[in-house]
Parts: structure tokens; C-alpha cells; sequence
């Protein structure tokens, strides 16, 4: 059965060139030219992915991605951009964005995203592997796709879920960010790392019990992230984003 991809953007020579591409790849699109538009398809088309433009009329993509969260949609989104600020790019995945491309981009790189995103929203828990990952009074249940922490239940994202699960199978070990990229955006290029370190503060905010003084995700300087417990020797490690 062919994925379905939800083009949102109002400039047609980008929606009509996605569309092209997408469906050259073996993929089902519609497209839509605001954001209201977007809960008019959610229904009746079910899309697995929706590529989205951050300016739109009537309702922009922040809104948009803001609103689909809050409905406890976890449909991934890949969201685009003209603007070339950082502090932009990082709103869209504060607002529950999976991605981010900014304008001008090609249409092969969306695809090669596209691709990640789906690949590893269908993953599956490796076989053989430990369902249950407990670290002091934190537990991620990979195969319900839960975490608690001192028995409460806590909500992530998907992409927070996949992000924590990763670095517990590697739970002590040094992780590059651009390894992270890989292994669980599933990048085979060179992407930009930002998205990582905002996704370990957003996993930090929710798992700390005070996100600048981390317990369990630590930064090596200048190397990456592991993850510890409490009481976990911090000598080369700090709590920034640097």
C-alpha cells in the first residue's frame, strides 16, 4: 500500500513540483493551500507524513503543528521554511515538528527525509533486545513505547520516545550528535545537529528533576551526549548544549 504524503504550502510551483516528485517516488499525495485545510484531510486521506509550509494563510505552521499535538496527533511532520533564523527553524520543532528544511531546498533531499521519517516510524523494537530499560527510577518500555519516572507516567513525542530509547541501548556510551542524526533520524548525510541538541533539552525538561543539572542525559564537551543515572560520575560532562 502506498504512503501517503499531505503537501501544505500556497506557492503552487512548489506544491506542483513536490507533488511531481513525490509521486514519481510511489507515493500517494494531496495538497492543501492553508492551514485549515489540513484537518480537512486528516480523516479522509490519513496521511503518514505531511510536509508543511511555516507561512500559510489563515492559519501558519506553527499553529498548525501546535494544534495537532494538542489532539495527540503524531503524524510526522516535516516543516518548511524561508526563513533562515535559527531561532525560527528551532519554534517548529518546539512546536512538535519531527524536521525542518528551509527554502531554497532540493526536492531529493525532502525525499531522502521523507524516507528517514518513515523508516523509522515503522521500526519496530530490534529482536532479542531487552523490552524494559530501567535506569534508577526511570523505565522505558519499548515495545508499549512508555516511559515512567517514580512509577508517574510521562508523555514524549515520538521522536523524544525514539531519541531516549536509542541512548539507552547505548546507556554509557559517548553518542556524537551526527551518530544520533543517524541512528535515530536515520540521516545518511550530513544534517544539522541543532535538532538534536533541542530534542535532549525538550527530553531533559521532562525527565530531570532539573534540566541544568541532568542526572541521566549528560553533554561531553565537545563530543556529544550519554546517558547515566543518578549518582553517575559527571567529571567530564556538563549540562549545556555546546
Amino acid at each position: 500500500m502506498k504512503k501517503k504524503i499531505l503537501i501544505v504550502d500556497d506557492e503552487p510551483s512548489i506544491s506542483t513540483l513536490l507533488e511531481f516528485n513525490l509521486k514519481l517516488a510511489g507515493y500517494e499525495v494531496r495538497c492543501a493551500s492553508d492551514g485549515e485545510a489540513v484537518f480537512d484531510f486528516l480523516k479522509p486521506f490519513r496521511p503518514d507524513l505531511i510536509v508543511l509550509d511555516l507561512m500559510l494563510p489563515k492559519m501558519d505552521g506553527l499553529q498548525v503543528c501546535r494544534e495537532l499535538r494538542k489532539q495527540n496527533n503524531v503524524v510526522p511532520i516535516i516543516m518548511l521554511t524561508a526563513l533562515h533564523d535559527v531561532s525560527d527553524k528551532i519554534a517548529g520543532l518546539d512546536h512538535g515538528a519531527d524536521d525542518y528544511m528551509t527554502k531554497p531546498f532540493s526536492p531529493q533531499e525532502l525525499l531522502s527525509r521523507i524516507q528517514a521519517i518513515l523508516r523509522r516510524t515503522q521500526a519496530l523494537p530490534g529482536s532479542g533486545e531487552s523490552t524494559t530499560h530501567t535506569i534508577g527510577p526511570l523505565t522505558v518500555l519499548s515495545e508499549q513505547r512508555e516511559v515512567q519516572l517514580e512509577g508517574k507516567s510521562v508523555e514524549l513525542t515520538p521522536k523524544e520516545f525514539e531519541l531516549l530509547l536509542y541512548l539507552c541501548r547505548h546507556r554509557g556510551k559517548v553518542l556524537s550528535r551526527q551518530q544520533l542524526l543517524h541512528g535515530v533520524w536515520d540521516y545518511h548525510f550530513l544534517g544539522d545537529t541543532r535538532i538534536v541538541d533541542v530534542h535532549i533539552s525538550h527530553l531533559r525538561d521532562k525527565i530531570e528533576k532539573n534540566a541544568r543539572t541532568p542526572e541521566y542525559i549528560m553533554t561531553v564537551r565537545n563530543v556529544g551526549y550519554k546517558l547515566s543515572g543518578p549518582g553517575s560520575s559527571t567529571s567530564n560532562a556538563d549540562s549545556s548544549l555546546a
